[in-house]
């Protein structure tokens, strides 16, 4: 994303904050909006966390990519509004593109770079919201469509192929890693009696299951600022979901609401992935400036949190609707 977007905006003489702020909270919203992998992690860790005999369904995977399409397409309408009002009050910050520079585009190139994938992610999403195949299932469609549409474009080859697979390798090598230590922390601390101990601490605070949901999404929040979003989900989840389930807390709610607060940790400083990731691509934006950048969407961040917890029927209508549905 900010190979191809920053160029253009530079060209237009963007002001530098609102080029990195817009393109590090743009591409954060892959960690909330499907498939996001760490709405499948915590959709697996949740299952198991549902205490029996309480009368609640399971979460699933695809419950979650349900609940997390409200909170992504209210952060894209936040987005949008903010970047509008920018340009509107502050033309000079976010100036008019020159018509007459920009390169002509074929109707090929639209089909190659904008229909292709789009269909790819329809088929992809669909597929899961549908009910027609399982995210595993569909990551298999996604690999398939992503490697036709590589064919097609000539660019497929055993190099690309090889380095795909390695780092999918690392990737995957990494998660069960985290996975491995975090499910043996979560076993001690359970033989230790760590989670009648962290019942107790969520059920004195006030505000009640509120109150206590609260104060969790609150910790998470501040781990973000120092850890990865893998390690906050295998930590977090075995401590804290079965006593927030048992105080009365939604479990979709609940995981809904941890991917928005981890993908606002993506741009807390001073270890925000994502403007880590930015000054990668571009060293020679400051530090100040990216982090300057990104304070106007970390408070839309925090501002939709504060709106799905005041309206979770809204958030909670596509995956219940789906619940319902499959009964």
């Amino acid at each position: 994303l900010a190979l191809i977007s920053v160029p253009a905006m530079r060209r237009a003489g963007y002001k530098p904050e609102l080029m990195v702020g817009t393109v590090c909270a743009s591409g954060t919203l892959a960690q909330l909006l499907p498939p996001s992998t760490n709405l499948i992690v915590i959709g697996d860790l949740l299952r198991g966390a549902v205490p029996p005999g309480q009368g609640m369904v399971p979460v699933t995977v695809t419950d979650l990519f349900a609940g997390a399409v409200f909170p992504g397409v209210l952060l894209v309408g936040l987005y949008l509004a903010y970047v509008g009002m920018v340009a509107w009050l502050r033309p000079g910050h976010c100036p008019p593109v020159d018509k007459g520079a920009a390169p002509s585009v074929t109707p090929r190139e639209v089909i190659e770079v904008v229909l292709a994938p789009l269909l790819l992610i329809i088929a992809v999403l669909g597929s899961i919201l549908a009910g027609i195949a399982t995210p595993t299932e569909s990551s298999a469609v996604g690999a398939l469509g992503a490697a036709l549409i590589a064919a097609h474009q000539r660019s497929l080859t055993w190099t690309v192929l090889k380095e795909a697979c390695i780092s999918t390798g690392h990737l995957v090598t990494m998660v069960f890693t985290i996975m491995i230590g975090a499910a043996v922390f979560s076993l001690v601390f359970r033989g230790l009696g760590g989670e009648a101990l962290a019942y107790d601490i969520l059920a004195t605070i006030p505000g009640g299951a509120t109150g206590a949901l609260t104060v969790v999404l609150l910790l998470i929040f501040l781990l973000g600022f120092f850890l990865d979003s893998f390690e906050i989900i295998f930590i977090i989840t075995p401590i804290f979901a079965p006593p927030l389930i048992l105080l009365g807390v939604e479990p979709l709610l609940f995981g809904v609401l941890f991917g928005v607060v981890l993908q606002t940790s993506y741009l807390t400083p001073p270890f925000g992935f994502a403007i880590l990731y930015f000054k990668g691509a571009y060293p020679d934006f400051p530090a100040a400036v990216a982090y300057r950048g990104v304070v106007p969407y970390m408070g839309l961040q925090l501002f939709s949190l504060v709106l799905i917890v005041s309206l979770p029927q809204i958030a909670l209508w596509l995956p219940n609707v789906m619940i319902e549905a499959s009964r």
